[in-house]
């Protein structure tokens, strides 16, 4: 005989919930989703893994040695006669190339470089780039490739080029400006520097400018469309609408070309064996050089690395500050 069935009687009010009666907060989480998500966290390490393998053993190990090798120096005991020994020398290496005129002095030419080098190399870029993107420019494959094939010669084959149009006596140019009266030094005291970043722009700017192109094309026709419907001519459009839609292009650009400036070692390697307006400590690369394979003093070399790469990273890091903070207005408008 069975017994009839019970209805649950409601609790009277201000009465607890047994934990056991309350319903459940959480439904606990599948197997399926736990295995999918298990792939998936697999499958990120190991596409990340060649990158990381590549991280530590060409930037942090390499990074890590000349931070420890600029602590030591090698030091002759006596009169020279006996072998040299490693011994610690703390912060030295640091305060000799910091108060160091002919380093100073290399830092004030690389910065001189850049200020030059770095808006003539984005502005021409973009400004290429514009014309091509514009139509105005016909054989615009020939024209790409025609820009672009400077920058696949070797950087030192382009300044042999080079050095071979600005020797007196075998260039071809300064025969014909002779012939006209104009008397140039291209590797003179005030024209080495911009002789060099003839060089870099010859070798550089048909590379940037298919970057910028290749944003360029990225822009919706529609935006471009609506403003010839709203009056805007070909100058108003490239400037004032193609220019700030690329502008994360121009940047990264920007931020490269310095990264690349402060790196300057070969154009100036070749054409000091030309000229004596370019020493052997003429850029911070090539002090590093000089102290490394030239003095010997890889503890100095090491110290004089740290501290180029810490002044890249200094300025890495402003550029993208202000990057960010000048689009910081924008995405609050939005």
């Amino acid at each position: 005989m069975t017994s009839p069935p019970t209805t649950p009687v409601p609790a009277p009010s201000g009465t607890a919930v047994q934990p056991s009666q309350a319903p459940s907060a959480a439904t606990p989480e599948r197997p399926g989703r736990r295995s999918s998500r298990r792939r998936e966290i697999g499958a990120c390490g190991v596409l990340m893994t060649p990158f990381f393998i590549l991280l530590v053993t060409i930037f942090l190990i390499p990074v890590g040695t000349a931070v420890w090798l600029s602590f030591f120096s090698d030091d002759e005991p006596g009169l020279g006669f006996g072998p040299e020994r490693r011994v610690f020398v703390g912060l030295r290496s640091y305060t000799a190339v910091l108060t160091d005129p002919t380093f100073l002095s290399s830092l004030g030419t690389i910065v001189l470089y850049s200020v030059i080098y770095i808006p003539l190399l984005v502005i021409g870029s973009l400004a290429l780039a514009l014309l091509l993107d514009s139509g105005v420019v016909r054989l615009r494959s020939w024209a790409q490739l025609g820009l672009f094939l400077p920058h696949v010669v070797p950087g030192i084959i382009a300044a042999v080029i080079w050095l071979y149009l600005y020797t007196p006596g075998l260039s071809p140019v300064i025969d014909l400006l002779g012939r006209a009266g104009i008397t140039i030094d291209f590797l003179g005291l005030h024209t080495v520097v911009p002789s060099i970043v003839n060089i870099a722009l010859w070798s550089n700017l048909g590379y940037n400018m298919v970057v910028f192109y290749a944003a360029l094309q990225a822009v919706p026709r529609e935006v471009i469309e609506a403003a010839h419907v709203d009056g805007a001519g070909p100058v108003r459009t490239a400037l004032q609408v193609k220019t700030p839609l690329v502008r994360s292009s121009v940047v990264m650009v920007a931020m490269f070309t310095l990264i690349f400036s402060l790196q300057l070692f070969t154009e100036p390697m070749l054409l000091s064996q030309s000229t004596p307006m370019i020493n052997s400590r003429f850029s911070p690369t090539m002090y590093i050089y000089d102290a490394a394979f030239t003095r010997n003093n890889y503890g100095l070399a090491a110290a004089a690395s740290v501290v180029l790469l810490v002044c890249t990273i200094a300025l890495s890091y402003g550029v993208t500050r202000w990057t960010n903070r000048g689009n910081a207005p924008d995405e609050e408008t939005r």
